[in-house]
């Protein structure tokens, strides 16, 4: 085999890895999005009074991380579908940096990341609590949420795929 027939293989190799690792993604575009966080905050309080449902990812009953989801998603950002996947995501935010839309977690099980809510300003957060349905809550309630924060993370500022 000569010099000129292996280099054609190899590039032909190269080509080939190349279009198998892209082409699950064809079709897709990479769109950064930064969200209005008071239109965030707006669609989030449209659903306040909507019941608590486990697993639930829709008006008919939310639970924590599937109103989030919910929420989110309406302004065109995906978000891991877990409260503990969303706090694997975005960019950590201390909490005397806070800002509207800003996700805040919660150990509310003993085992860690456990809760999530948004950040709507005043120290205050929305979400979909067990007891209340979708609601807002002081994150510093020296009786639950205060002892409860775990931290935050900031996802407004993130690339999602959107289809094409």
């Amino acid at each position: 085999m000569n010099l000129k027939s292996l280099s054609q293989k190899v590039m032909a190799i190269i080509l080939l890895s190349v279009l198998l690792v892209t082409a699950p993604f064809a079709g897709n575009t990479e769109a950064a999005s930064s969200v209005n966080s008071s239109e965030l905050v707006a669609t989030a309080k449209d659903l306040i009074g909507i019941k608590y449902r486990g697993g639930g990812t829709t008006k008919a009953g939310f639970d924590c991380s599937g109103f989030v989801s919910y929420v989110y998603k309406d302004v065109g950002v995906g978000l891991p579908r877990t409260s503990s996947g969303m706090y694997s995501s975005g960019s950590k935010v201390n909490k005397s940096d806070l800002s509207s839309g800003d996700l805040v977690f919660f150990n509310t099980s003993g085992k860690g990341v456990s809760h999530v809510g948004i950040y709507i300003g005043d120290g205050k957060f929305i979400h979909s609590s067990s007891s209340k349905g979708v609601s807002i809550a002081k994150i510093n309630d020296p009786y639950y949420w205060g002892k409860r924060y775990v931290g935050a993370k900031r996802v407004t500022d993130v690339t999602v795929a959107v289809n094409k």
